[in-house]
């Protein structure tokens, strides 16, 4: 099957009790079986089942490991745009204590297109990336949303080991609403294609900054 970011050809990698996955051989990106993807009404029922919020201080700290290294390299009264902010909305709660300026964006939750058609300071996006269904049309928008020298962060589980059975251990893709998996390849990919500086913090936080033109 073709890879949905890069649409070079993916070759079967493994599988579980419940799906297949193919891996690409160009950028790296491993992909569940489309088959097996539940439809939007299905995703967004699993979605409102989420209670995650700005009151929940285990939510806070997950975020902040993407809101601390984020506002590190910000100033005060930058603009940003929290893209797939979910039902509860905190890292931007969180942004905005700390002076910045945060729009909503979400598919199911705050589907304003306005917010798509402005440039922003920096762009955050954390477990997003793993439910695009076409990475290679959401990434490009993600990026066309970035002012020059805008940050772009990202929080996903990335695959840091590499047989079929490390990856079919891996608790990530438990989740059937994930159906979009990424290595430190891939994201090196997504730099090279786009001409973005690339920070792996861990193997959960990733930071890109669009190159000034």
């Amino acid at each position: 099957m073709k890879c949905t970011l890069c649409a070079s050809e993916s070759q079967f990698f493994c599988s579980d009790r419940r799906r297949r996955y193919y891996r690409c051989g160009n950028c790296d990106l491993i992909i569940a079986d489309p088959e097996s993807q539940l439809s939007a009404a299905e995703e967004k029922k699993l979605y409102d089942f989420h209670e995650n919020g700005p009151d929940d201080q285990g939510y806070r700290k997950f975020l902040a490991q993407l809101s601390e290294p984020l506002v590190a390299r910000l100033k005060p009264g930058m603009e940003g745009l929290d893209y797939g902010c979910g039902p509860g909305p905190t890292l931007s709660l969180m942004l905005e204590q700390q002076g910045m300026a945060v729009s909503l964006y979400d598919i199911y939750y705050a589907n304003d297109k306005q917010a798509l058609q402005r440039k922003y300071d920096f762009v955050t996006c954390t477990e997003v990336v793993e439910h695009f269904r076409q990475p290679s049309q959401s990434w490009p928008e993600l990026v066309s949303l970035l002012q020059p020298g805008g940050w772009l962060g990202i929080m996903t589980g990335l695959f840091s080991k590499t047989t079929e059975e490390d990856f079919c251990r891996w608790s990530y893709i438990g989740d059937p609403t994930h159906i979009s998996f990424y290595t430190s390849t891939t994201m090196e990919w997504i730099a090279k294609q786009f001409n973005l500086q690339f920070e792996k913090l861990s193997d959960r936080v990733v930071l890109f900054k669009k190159q000034m033109s």
